[in-house]
């Protein structure tokens, strides 16, 4: 089992104030895995301190951003080498298939450490404007102290789309991962150390809501960058709002996959397993609503059960693995009890159901849903769970209509022979994200967030870092 009794505040592991710990307990075998401390409010004031420390009075913020993103350029080597130890972790912790553990979430973040790393070095923080009396200089400036709060699902991924921009700009972090998943930080919390980044700068104090909570209202605080559920979402906008504190919002979807009457529904399946099934089925932009036509509807619903079918349920350490067990059994009975909605709706499972693939472990059957309306629950919420709907459509103004008929707007794809018309429909939806015969990657040049209900502001690419940055106008005259 592994064990750790310290937190990262200040560029040091310091002894928790409270005595209380989070054990973290396999998703597979239902034993404890784990054992970290839990921190309390007061470990946040402790950790916020450091970080307000750092950033108004260290050298952190006065480094040119080419400075920054070199010392993150070290960070970056330091996460090459420990990729697998990270993606084992991930596995262990919340049940994450190894081989989408390795490709997912531990080599995603190394590319946004890359990334930011570059861009800084050639980024722009001033620029010269003409004034009504003379020039005035237009200057880019870190927003201070960041509340990186991540969830369960990716971790490391989540971590990486706040603390690389953030870094890059000059603000200081406190990371508060999620219970479920606080071993992979530990890691990182040496990484940080070893690429000489200076005290403080970046802290990690995994806790439950009651401390996440004054960690994001903490009058120390600058700005909240939050992933997870739009209920939280709504929680945490309100308090910024309160304190007229900067947020960015990236919270849940109900993504559609349109597959289009052209469609070579062989070639598409391989991509949509991706797109539809990725972490369990335990990812914001899983495409869980396929959109299928009237005219194909029979062969689409068998098409995209025998592609679920084909996924080997099991030990998510095993490469052999598609599908492992949900995150914790509280998961496990939210998805069956979806499951159990859908059938009381009147959808029909063509696959799958209530009848769990083994005794020990949260696991959920892979389940397919056909005969779905879009005004079902099960096409509404966000189940987070291997459980697909298939709706049918009578064309494609009607499939775009469904699509855009939901609160949510994050991601989605469409599905054709004709990747120039699948252009058009993509334009059509409204939506963050999007991809035409493929799943929308989240490269990290490109932005990445959601319409509506699916949050507020984007990471990645220029757009992410610019997110932690303040505009600043400063006026001369001669």
């Amino acid at each position: 089992m592994i064990q750790h009794d310290r937190l990262f505040i200040g560029g040091d592991w310091v002894a928790p104030s409270g005595t209380a710990t989070i054990e973290v307990i396999s998703p597979h075998t239902e034993e404890i895995v784990g054992r970290v401390p839990d921190g309390t409010p007061a470990d946040m004031d402790r950790a916020v301190a450091a970080a307000r420390q750092a950033f108004d009075q260290g050298p952190w913020p006065r480094m040119t951003m080419a400075e920054r993103a070199a010392v993150v350029g070290r960070l970056a080597e330091l996460y090459a080498a420990r990729q697998a130890e990270l993606a084992e972790l991930i596995t262990l912790e919340m049940g994450s298939p190894i081989t989408f553990s390795q490709l997912g979430q531990a080599a995603p973040p190394l590319g946004m450490l890359q990334y930011y790393s570059e861009l800084g070095r050639t980024f722009e923080v001033e620029e010269q404007r003409p004034g009504m009396f003379g020039p005035v200089t237009v200057r880019r400036e870190p927003v201070g102290v960041v509340a990186a709060v991540v969830p369960w699902n990716v971790p490391q991924f989540v971590i990486m789309t706040k603390l690389a921009p953030a870094l890059v700009a000059g603000c200081t972090v406190v990371v508060k991962p999620a219970p479920e998943t606080p071993l992979d930080c530990y890691p990182l919390a040496e990484m940080v150390k070893e690429a000489g980044i200076p005290d403080g700068v970046v802290n990690i104090v995994a806790a439950g809501r009651e401390a996440g909570e004054h960690l994001v209202s903490h009058p120390g605080v600058d700005k909240v960058a939050f992933t997870g559920s739009t209920a939280a979402g709504r929680r945490i906008g309100g308090i910024c709002g309160e304190r007229l504190k900067r947020c960015s919002l990236e919270l849940g979807g109900k993504s559609a996959a349109i597959i289009l009457d052209d469609c070579d529904l062989n070639a598409a399946m391989g991509f949509l397993s991706i797109a539809s099934l990725m972490n369990n089925g335990q990812a914001c932009v899983a495409q869980t609503r396929i959109l299928a036509p009237a005219s194909r509807y029979d062969e689409v619903v068998q098409a995209v059960a025998d592609m679920v079918a084909g996924q080997r349920v099991g030990d998510p350490a095993d490469p052999a693995t598609g599908i492992g067990p949900l995150v914790a059994r509280r998961q496990q009975e939210r998805v069956e009890g979806y499951i159990r909605i859908g059938v009381d709706e009147g959808a029909k499972p063509v696959l799958g159901g209530l009848d769990r693939p083994f005794d020990r472990g949260w696991y959920v059957a892979p389940t397919v849903f056909a005969g779905v309306s879009n005004d079902m629950r099960i096409a509404r919420e966000e189940i987070f769970g291997p459980v697909l709907a298939v709706i049918p459509y009578e064309n494609e103004d009607d499939a775009v209509r469904i699509a855009d008929d939901s609160d949510y707007g994050l991601s989605g794809s469409v599905w054709t022979a004709d990747t120039e018309h699948g252009m058009d429909i993509a334009r059509r939806v409204r939506t963050g994200t999007y991809g035409v015969n493929v799943m929308n990657t989240l490269e990290p040049g490109t932005p990445f967030g959601g319409f509506k209900a699916s949050g507020i502001g984007r990471e990645l690419g220029p757009e992410g870092l610019a997110s932690y940055l303040e505009y600043k106008s400063i006026a001369r005259l001669g």
